[in-house]
């Protein structure tokens, strides 16, 4: 892979993060057809079932991405 012509690092671990999520959904907004795997589709059914098992378990995102940037803090 190139060098990227920017250096990222000059970014904090936030911004970063939220750049990913902006160019994550810039590529979803333009109707991608990106193919999963057959591996990666026995995995989502394992999860939709055991979600359907289970609908009251789970950590809503918020909460997980909250946890992961006060991780990312402590690092920094």
């Amino acid at each position: 892979m190139n060098k990227a012509a920017y250096d990222f690092n000059r970014l904090s671990v936030s911004e970063r993060i939220q750049l990913v999520e902006d160019l994550w959904d810039s590529i979803a907004v333009s109707g991608a057809d990106i193919p999963l795997t057959a591996a990666e589709i026995r995995e989502l059914d394992r999860r939709l079932d055991d979600l359907e098992a289970n609908p009251g378990t789970g950590t809503p995102w918020s909460e997980v991405r909250a946890r992961i940037e006060d991780r990312l803090r402590l690092c920094s």
